[in-house]
């Protein structure tokens, strides 16, 4: 009941909400601080760059050197939003330039230093960049998909539901995915989960410091990423342990949301209480995912 009255104390501030600029017109060169090693890691080509300005707005690029294009997966870390860092991410980063995709693994700006939708903003200035300048890494700019941790989930799938479609997005998975901030909002608030509480508390550091009412209502609004679902959105796949503190009904008003304007979406369930990465880890889910992958981008 509590998320029903918080949903509709938001819903016109949600139709009336005007997406933020995804970025600039012209993305900047990209900025190398780690230089491509020459040998390659077992056939594959890295570097470090910076796709803005500011500081965390930055990826790993992992390609095969070979002249033939690829397509893309990018990786965004998680970590409440406010902590995690891509460096985590880089077992995960391998197994995907291993299987032949040219890998992306993005930091983005976290809540501590701006407030959303800037984490959204910098997701979209990296595919942007990666794009403009895909002959670099042998990437097939017209066939990629995004995958994210967690709160790095919650960006994927904003990614996914911006606007309506992003050219070249043919897919985007979150492993347990905070898929609606409101809906974390409310179950942390008279819980002995400290997971739920510590969730519950990071959405309201990435909404500015405020909560879900008054000014403060469009900036939730624009978090909540089942509201922003088009007929043009990347299909989606999301994966939750059955009882973790991001369970599956976060992703089951997407799923409804999507199927309203006929977006397919599917939603994979795993005993236990396993989160983030180390649900990906358990036996099967990171080959269902990579299948799944493979479906959209080949």
């Amino acid at each position: 009941m509590r998320t029903a009255v918080f949903a509709g104390a938001l819903v016109l501030a949600a139709v009336a909400l005007t997406p933020a600029v995804a970025f600039a017109a012209e993305p900047p060169v990209p900025v190398v601080t780690n230089p491509t090693d020459p040998d390659g890691l077992g056939g594959l080509a890295t570097e470090t760059l910076s796709y803005g300005r500011q500081r965390n707005q930055d990826m790993d690029v992992w390609w095969t050197p070979d002249g033939q294009k690829r397509p893309g997966v990018f990786l965004i870390h998680g970590g409440w939003w406010s902590g995690g860092d891509k460096k985590y991410m880089k077992e995960i980063t391998r197994s995907y330039a291993d299987l032949g995709y040219t890998v992306f693994n993005l930091n983005y700006r976290l809540s501590g230093e701006a407030a959303w939708p800037a984490q959204r903003t910098d997701a979209l200035a990296a595919i942007a960049l990666a794009r403009k300048h895909a002959d670099r890494w042998a990437f097939d700019a017209s066939k990629y998909v995004v995958v994210g941790f967690s709160a790095g989930g919650h960006i994927a799938a904003s990614v996914g539901t911006y606007g309506n479609g992003i050219a070249g997005l043919k897919g985007v998975v979150g492993l347990s995915p905070i898929i609606s901030p409101l809906r974390a909002y409310a179950d942390g608030e008279k819980t002995a989960d400290h997971d739920k509480r510590k969730l519950r508390e990071a959405a309201i550091r990435l909404a500015g410091g405020c909560e879900p009412k008054g000014k403060c209502s469009r900036v939730w609004a624009s978090m909540e990423v089942a509201w922003h679902a088009s007929a043009k959105d990347a299909p989606m796949l999301t994966v939750h342990s059955e009882d973790e503190f991001v369970p599956p009904t976060q992703s089951q008003l997407l799923k409804q949301m999507l199927g309203q304007v006929g977006v397919p979406m599917t939603i994979m369930t795993a005993p236990g209480t396993n989160h983030s990465a180390p649900l990906y880890r358990e036996p099967g889910v990171a080959e269902r995912v990579q299948a799944w992958i493979a479906e959209r981008i080949g």
